[in-house]
């Protein structure tokens, strides 16, 4: 069993990349999103890897974290839900995206992916939101590229930035906000409400539904605010 590959970018493709390891090139299919996070051809790149073995064919499936992994073996076992289907779906849906997604039984946004229509889109809801929300998925690897619209505006912002000299230093850093990820505080929020006493299940709920009123404010004290307003309600 294949649980993790280590080589050299061959060749990447619109569903695929071939890592060469020792002079072996092994066909590996992948997300969108974890293609886009690897480098370009001849560059060292690791992957997770989930094996399926069937009697026609050996599959290998590569994943940038492991939360993305646990998402396909999750999302494979709806019926109606194969690998080809699950890969779609995390294409357009970060681990974090799905997360959210269930905790709001948002059918809409499970339909943005290929070969996902309403009724599997209930399917997944139904079978998956209780199990989603006992899932440890831990951190989610690198964000998305940016896009090509926010790319220049982005490149703008840096040529305008003047050189510090090492005295600045202290300072720049003090004014750098830390990075928070909204996968681990929906779960923080989760975790506090279930403390409280409710019903995990029911917190998953809530604080999916305080996600999406809270919009750009998502501080977990936020979360635990709405959440508790929802089941209050």
């Amino acid at each position: 069993m294949i649980a993790k590959l280590r080589g050299i970018i061959d060749f990447i493709g619109e569903d695929s990349v071939i890592i060469d390891v020792n002079g072996v090139g092994y066909l590996v299919f992948a997300s969108r999103r974890t293609l886009s996070m690897l480098p370009a051809k001849g560059g060292d790149a690791g992957l997770m890897i989930e094996t399926h073995v069937r009697e026609d064919h050996i599959h290998l499936y590569g994943f940038a974290d492991n939360a993305e992994k646990q998402w396909f073996s999750l999302l494979t076992t709806v019926q109606g839900v194969g690998a080809k289907v699950a890969l779609a779906l995390l294409s357009v849906l970060s681990p974090t995206d799905l997360l959210r997604a269930l905790a709001a039984q948002d059918t809409t946004a499970l339909c943005r992916a290929p070969g996902i229509g309403p009724k599997v889109a209930t399917r997944i809801v139904g079978e998956l939101k209780d199990k989603a929300a006992k899932l440890n998925l831990g951190p989610v690897a690198a964000p998305a590229p940016v896009t090509e619209a926010a790319a220049p505006a982005k490149a703008a912002s840096k040529s305008k930035k003047t050189p510090k000299s090492s005295d600045d230093v202290s300072g720049d850093t003090a004014s750098v906000e830390p990075i928070v990820d909204d996968g681990v505080v929906l779960a923080d929020a989760v975790s506090a409400l279930v403390n409280l006493g409710y019903g995990r299940s029911e917190a998953f709920g809530a604080v999916g539904k305080a996600a999406q009123l809270a919009g750009e404010d998502k501080s977990i004290d936020t979360l635990i605010r709405l959440g508790l307003k929802e089941l209050s309600a």
